[in-house]
């Protein structure tokens, strides 16, 4: 369902300037709920307006097409949160100098780090460890299972 529907979403969002930034498909087989985050391609913060108007049209479009969901579905628009996932190039690009939590063989498991650069044309990101010692990684993007930005409360 996920392959089926993600071509929809981004040709929706791309329509209005915005990215998808992760989609999830859960609830139950009798009512269906799809998760979508979103960023602006401007890079201004995404605000509640910029929510409904993606909701607006990702709805049109869901509903013009039955067999995907009937009309039983639920849909939730937001922004990707303090914690966003980092999936592509350019979002790596863009939070050079930022703490991120990376899952990878490559650093032994899970890891915080500090995203230093991306290496041009290398398909890889140069990361710094966030202890005393400061030591650097060079992982390609491949090798990262998962990552997103870190994020501290301070009291």
């Amino acid at each position: 369902m996920k392959q089926t529907l993600e071509p929809i979403v981004v040709a929706a969002l791309e329509q209005l300037g915005f990215d998808l930034v992760e989609l999830r498909v859960g609830g139950s087989h009798s009512r269906p709920l799809l998760d979508v985050r979103i960023d602006r391609k401007d890079q201004q913060k995404v605000t509640v307006d910029d929510c409904v108007r993606a909701s607006r049209n990702l709805e049109e479009r869901l509903d013009a097409d039955p067999t995907l969901f009937g009309d039983r579905y639920v849909l939730e628009v937001s922004s990707p949160g303090m914690e966003r996932p980092l999936r592509t190039e350019g979002d790596w690009r863009r939070f050079v100098g930022r703490k991120v939590n990376v899952k990878s063989v490559a650093v032994g498991g899970r890891a915080e780090l500090e995203i230093v650069a991306v290496e041009d044309d290398a398909g890889a990101v140069r990361l710094r460890l966030r202890d005393a010692k400061g030591a650097e990684h060079v992982l390609g993007l491949a090798e990262v299972d998962e990552a997103r930005l870190a994020f501290h409360w301070k009291p």
